[in-house]
C-alpha cells in the first residue's frame, strides 16, 4: 500500500485556486458529515433552558393584555443559549451581557423607526450591527451562537414607524423576557459541565485585535452589500440575508465558511418546508407555542453533530418567531423568502469571504483541501 504523499505548504495561492478547491465535491462530502458533541449535556441544558424561558414568557403575555408583543418575548429568550461552555460561575455573567445586548438591539432599531429614520438609513444600521455584534461576541467570548441571535433582534426590530410607547413596550417585553431566561440559567446552573469537571470542554480563543478588526470589517461590508441587494430584489426581509451572510463569514477558515453555507441552504429548505406543513395546519397558540420549545431544544441537542441538522430546525423556530410578531403574514410568502435570503446572503457571504481573503487564508483552504485528498495511484 502506497503511503500519502506529505503535505507541501503552497506559496501564493491564488483566489482562483481557492475558489476550484471551496467548489470541489470533497467540500460537499464534509458538509454532510457527523461530528462529534463536545458536551451533548452541555448542548442539551442550553436548548432546554431557552425552550422553558420561552415557554414560560410566551405564556405569559399571551395571558396578559399585550399578546402582541409576543414575537419580541420569544427574542429575549434566546440569551439562555449563550455561554454554555464557560468556566464555573463565569456563564452567568456572559448570559447577562447577552441580556443586555439583545435589549438594545431591540431598543436601538426600533428607537429609529419613532426617530423617523429612512429605510435605507435603517438598512445601514442593520449591515454595521453586524460587524459591531461580531466584534463583541468574539471580544466577550460569549460562544454559540454568536451574533446571529442579536442580528436577528435588530432585523425584527425594523419597521417604518412606531411611537415612544411602542417602543418602550416591545423593549420591554424583551428586558422581561431575557430576565426570565437569565433566571433559568441561574436555577439550573449546576446541572452543567464546566472546564472544571471536564477539561476537554472547548475554549473561546484570543481573537488578536487587528485580526478582529479586520473580520468585524469584512463583515460590515458583506452585510451591507447583501442587505441592499436584497432590498433592491424587493424582498421584504433583508435582515435573513445578513444572517446568512453572517454564518458564513463568522467561520474562522474558508472551508469551515463553505460548509456552513451549503449546511445553511440545504438546510433552510428543508425547514422552510415544515415550517409550511405546520402553519397550513392553522395550528392554536399554545400548540405554535410547544413547537417553538421542541424546535429549540432539539436545534441544540443536534447542532454540534451536523449544523445543516440544526438548520431544518432553526428555520421553522425563526418563522414561528416571525408568525407570532407578525401573525397576518402569509406563510406562503414567509417560508420560500426565508429560503431566497438564505441563499441570497450565504452566496454573497461566500463570495465576499474569498474576494477579501489574505493569502494566509488560501493556504490554510489548499493544505485541508490537500490534507483530504486520496493519494495519487501508481501508474500501471
Amino acid at each position: 500500500m502506497q503511503d500519502k504523499p506529505p503535505i507541501s505548504t503552497p506559496s501564493a495561492p491564488s483566489r482562483r485556486d481557492a475558489a476550484r478547491q471551496l467548489l470541489h465535491a470533497s467540500r460537499i462530502a464534509e458538509s454532510v458529515r457527523l461530528g462529534k458533541q463536545a458536551s451533548l449535556r452541555n448542548s442539551a441544558l442550553a436548548g432546554l433552558q431557552a425552550a422553558i424561558a420561552a415557554g414560560i414568557a410566551l405564556a405569559a403575555f399571551q395571558l396578559s393584555p399585550w399578546s402582541h408583543l409576543m414575537g419580541f418575548a420569544s427574542l429575549g429568550a434566546l440569551v439562555a443559549l449563550f455561554g454554555r461552555f464557560a468556566p464555573t460561575r463565569s456563564r452567568i455573567a456572559i448570559v447577562l451581557q447577552c441580556a443586555c445586548w439583545q435589549t438594545v438591539a431591540v431598543a436601538a432599531m426600533s428607537a429609529t423607526a419613532w426617530a423617523g429614520w429612512s429605510h435605507s438609513a435603517q438598512l445601514m444600521l442593520l449591515a454595521v450591527s453586524c460587524g459591531a455584534y461580531l466584534f463583541i461576541c468574539f471580544k466577550g467570548k460569549f460562544g454559540a451562537p454568536g451574533p446571529l441571535i442579536f442580528i436577528f433582534a435588530v432585523g425584527a426590530s425594523m419597521t417604518d414607524t412606531l411611537t415612544l410607547e411602542q417602543v418602550a413596550q416591545r423593549t420591554a417585553a424583551t428586558a422581561i423576557a431575557v430576565a426570565f431566561a437569565w433566571l433559568v440559567c441561574i436555577l439550573s446552573e449546576r446541572l452543567r459541565h464546566t472546564p472544571n469537571d471536564r477539561p476537554g470542554l472547548p475554549v473561546e480563543p484570543d481573537v488578536p485585535m487587528s485580526h478582529l478588526w479586520r473580520m468585524t470589517l469584512r463583515m460590515a461590508l458583506a452585510a451591507l452589500a447583501v442587505v441592499f441587494i436584497a432590498d433592491h430584489l424587493g424582498l421584504q426581509f433583508p435582515a435573513w440575508a445578513a444572517m446568512g451572510t453572517v454564518a458564513v463569514m463568522q467561520g474562522r477558515h474558508l472551508h469551515i465558511s463553505m460548509h456552513r453555507a451549503l449546511q445553511r441552504m440545504v438546510g433552510t429548505v428543508f425547514g422552510a418546508l415544515i415550517a409550511w406543513l405546520l402553519l397550513e395546519q392553522d395550528p392554536s397558540i399554545w400548540i405554535l407555542i410547544a413547537a417553538l420549545m421542541m424546535f429549540q431544544f432539539c436545534t441544540e441537542v443536534v447542532i454540534g453533530f451536523n449544523y445543516g441538522l440544526a438548520q431544518a430546525l432553526v428555520t421553522p423556530m425563526a418563522l414561528l418567531m416571525t408568525h407570532l410578531a407578525a401573525p397576518n403574514a402569509a406563510i406562503t410568502t414567509l417560508a420560500p423568502e426565508r429560503v431566497v435570503d438564505t441563499m441570497l446572503g450565504a452566496i454573497i457571504g461566500m463570495v465576499v469571504a474569498l474576494a477579501l481573503s489574505s493569502i494566509e487564508d488560501r493556504q490554510t483552504l489548499a493544505l485541508h483541501h490537500q490534507s483530504v485528498m486520496p493519494p495519487d495511484r501508481p501508474r500501471r
